[in-house]
């Protein structure tokens, strides 16, 4: 694979991009593809390892050493093809994944990992640039109906794989545009929305229809006086289409539950990336869901709080701090202790790098303020022990803020929407699906006919672990419908 010695003449190359002064100037993307001869040298950097650890440390199990070597051997068609094999979106994941497949890289235990993303993203922004990604519409149809619920990763790879085995497929969005968390979530500045546009464009001429404005449910009053467009009964679905699945993501965030949680300019950290999404894409978006010229604190140290920095820096916060309640991570794993798994190490991000200021080990207590505003956080240091969280006694201190945002995570899915369906569920709140040998009907929940994939099954996770199970959903859903799967997963 690639060239034998290419790991020890070539040394990793990173993707080009714009300085943080630059960049922090509007919301379009900053990294750029790698040219040709830099994603042959580094498609030369893999290494004929024997064992490929990145197949098994890629959700999708992305056949990589395959594509490497067809890269470094400049037959970028051959490689689009393998990729596309086990990913239907690499275009997404090649600029937001954060690559456990190079966590994995045996070329990493004795230098720097083969650089797989930048190759992977390299390789299908050729595709697209020499015309070679267009529909691949099916010749004859098997009269199946299926709805997905939900536009993220996870149900447009599952509308995909079903639409190319001969099935209708009809996408169902609440929001007024198509990519659930690839368009209101994440930032525009890793993922420019155009790039989720030219796939909706290959499934809708696959024939996939999709149906923005449309919330599935019925026992949700917040959620139906907020929203503007059409509202579908769950029994509806049941009973018009052949199956359904439900892709909806864990949209239930985690509370910050401590007094004065409830003050003005306290929020949630994908209601102020929605925000800004929704402002980009020329909508409007509440006034006070802005940064701007505001102390900004974001509790919660993982990506998401990460999202939040480089949006606030965008729109011109005063400062910008990230707290977070773990211990502050190595700087450098030691990698005969954690490899072939993903490390535990400080990871600075691209937003990081724009200007903030971190801290660890530190919880919060209480949000102050007056007139209903918060205007300060009580915190205090507090260390890690069997389980839980203790004070460092005397280390309780205060920090000026106008705005707050919580990037705690997601608890689950929104319960209400698994309960108008009737589908059981976890310990965890997510929907009851099983997978694996033992299950009699994989992804399947205890609702006959309703399938369940992506974060609503397994959690909040990455990207490409919900574009694995809505393929893999959509593999169990074809074989409930004509008694064996066509499709490959």
């Amino acid at each position: 694979m690639g060239k034998i010695t290419g790991f020890m003449e070539f040394e990793r190359l990173e993707e080009p991009h714009l300085a943080p002064e630059e960049r922090v100037r509007n919301y379009r993307e900053f990294t750029l593809s790698l040219t040709k001869a830099e994603a042959e040298q580094q498609g030369a950097r893999c290494m004929d390892c024997g064992v490929p650890f990145c197949n098994n440390a890629c959700p999708v199990s992305n056949l990589i050493p395959d594509w490497n070597d067809m890269v470094y051997r400049g037959d970028y068609k051959a490689a689009l093809d393998r990729l596309h094999l086990t990913n239907n979106f690499p275009e997404v994941t090649g600029r937001v994944c954060p690559a456990p497949c190079e966590a994995a890289c045996v070329a990493g235990l004795v230098t720097d990992p083969i650089g797989i993303k930048s190759i992977e993203r390299f390789i299908v922004e050729t595709g697209w640039e020499n015309g070679w990604i267009t529909p691949e519409p099916v010749e004859s149809k098997t009269g199946k109906k299926v709805a997905v619920v939900g536009s993220g990763p996870a149900g447009l790879a599952a509308a995909q794989q079903l639409a190319r085995a001969g099935h209708e497929v009809v996408v169902f969005e609440k929001n007024d545009a198509v990519g659930g968390l690839l368009r209101y979530g994440i930032p525009d500045f890793k993922l420019e929305k155009s790039v989720i546009d030219k796939r909706i464009q290959q499934m809708r001429e696959e024939g996939v229809t999709f149906r923005t404005g449309v919330l599935v449910g019925r026992s949700f009053p917040e959620r139906i006086a907020n929203h503007a467009g059409e509202m579908l009964d769950p029994d509806e679905l049941i009973r018009e289409y052949d199956a359904v699945i439900l892709a909806g993501g864990a949209e239930q965030p985690r509370e910050l539950d401590v007094p004065g949680s409830d003050l003005q300019g306290v929020y949630y950290a994908m209601e102020f990336l929605v925000a800004q999404n929704q402002r980009n894409n020329g909508k409007k978006a509440p006034a006070r869901l802005s940064a701007a010229g505001k102390r900004v604190v974001v509790i919660g140290g993982g990506d998401t709080g990460s999202d939040c920095v480089g949006v606030s820096n965008r729109q011109g916060a005063l400062s910008i701090l990230q707290l977070d309640r773990m211990p502050k991570p190595p700087e450098q794993e030691n990698k005969l202790l954690v490899w072939p798994y993903w490390p535990y190490k400080l990871r600075t991000s691209s937003s990081h790098e724009e200007g903030c200021e971190r801290d660890w080990q530190i919880v919060t207590k209480r949000l102050e303020g007056k007139r209903g505003r918060v205007e300060k956080l009580i915190a205090c240091r507090a260390d890690f022990v069997d389980g839980r969280f203790v004070e460092k006694p005397g280390s309780e201190f205060e920090i000026p803020v106008d705005i707050v945002l919580i990037a705690a995570g997601f608890a689950s899915p929104v319960r209400q929407v698994l309960e108008d369906f009737g589908v059981e569920y976890d310990v965890r709140g997510n929907a009851l699906a099983h997978i694996g040998p033992e299950a009699a009907r994989p992804y399947q929940t205890s609702v006959d006919k309703v399938f369940a994939a992506g974060d609503m099954r397994r959690g909040q996770s990455l990207v490409v672990w919900a574009i694995r199970e809505g393929r893999e959903c959509a593999k169990a859903v074809d074989h409930y419908l004509m008694g064996s799967a066509a499709m490959l997963c």
